[in-house]
């Protein structure tokens, strides 16, 4: 059977891509290492990974293997801060997957009203450009709980807790910005500020785009959220944003579509959720009540 310190020799085997640097890292001789990953093979069936000249590459058993011990090596880690926080030596950590304009924009109050509650418990974030990306990482075990837009295919468990709305942002002297609203169709001769592949924004635009009946012309392609707004601020096209990471003093013009473009949010965990990340989960729905109010005022 498979043990925990089997499953870290092989993925440090596979992180610094090398039995000399790993045995280095772990404190073992390479022997002792390469031991312990024959046993491991054995247990396995066949090969994990195949020995190179200079490197080392993943069997197809290994590839198999690879999510499945990262999980396991979390899993543990989770266990023994659980197990030390009950018996008073730890304060604690939640560990939160997201996407990098869930933490521009959903985040900050959520982790306000937290920190207010609870100013011991540290946060780790692993954030993410897609859903797909932080759906594998939740699947792989890399957090406690995952913050982001409704997933496809999940098998734990989900909570709806808001909706995120998407604004146009154009420049303070561009021709739309006589109105509040737009059509996407009216804007379908422009070039726009996209998303790089891969964004998950990227696939958002396209969608809305579609749905209006065309493909937007790209004026330039950003990897950062919080770039397209200046972008398309600063003159270069319009943008497709959330309207949450917008800051109050932002001085580009924002058009609300129509029909409104939305994203559900949620929050997800592979099994019901242990009490910190339950009572995460009412803190996103608390600070999505109090953003309501205050669009409602």
């Amino acid at each position: 059977m498979a043990t925990l310190r089997q499953f870290e020799y092989f993925v440090t085997v596979v992180d610094e891509g090398s039995f000399t640097k790993a045995a280095e890292l772990l404190h073992v001789t390479q022997p002792a290492l390469s031991h312990q990953i024959r046993t491991l093979e054995r247990s396995a069936g066949g090969p994990l990974l195949e020995r190179l000249p200079r490197s080392i590459r993943l069997t197809p058993t290994g590839r198999a293997m690879l999510p499945h011990a990262r999980a396991a090596l979390a899993d543990a880690e989770r266990a023994r801060c659980a197990a030390r926080q009950a018996a008073g030596l730890e304060v604690g950590e939640l560990q939160i997957a997201t996407l990098y304009s869930i933490t521009l924009g959903i985040l900050p109050a959520a982790l306000r009203l937290w920190r207010q509650t609870r100013p011991n418990v540290g946060i780790r974030l692993f954030e993410h450009r897609h859903t797909d990306e932080l759906v594998d990482a939740m699947n792989a075990g890399e957090a406690d709980l995952a913050v982001g837009p409704q997933p496809t295919e999940w098998n734990g468990v989900t909570r709806v807790f808001g909706t995120e709305e998407l604004v146009v942002v154009v420049a303070a002297n561009d021709p739309a910005a006589s109105g509040e609203t737009v059509k996407l169709q009216d804007l379908a001769d422009r070039a726009w500020v996209h998303y790089t592949p891969g964004h998950g924004l990227a696939d958002v635009l396209n969608q809305a785009c579609a749905q209006a009946g065309f493909e937007p012309r790209i004026a330039v392609r950003t990897e950062q959220t919080a770039a397209a707004p200046a972008l398309a601020a600063a003159g270069l096209g319009p943008a497709l944003v959330p309207d949450n990471i917008l800051a109050k003093d932002f001085d580009g013009h924002i058009l609300r579509p129509e029909p409104a473009v939305r994203r559900t949010l949620t929050a997800y965990t592979r099994g019901e959720p242990d009490p910190l990340a339950a009572a995460f989960i009412d803190v996103l729905f608390q600070s999505a009540g109090l953003r309501a109010r205050e669009s409602d005022a």
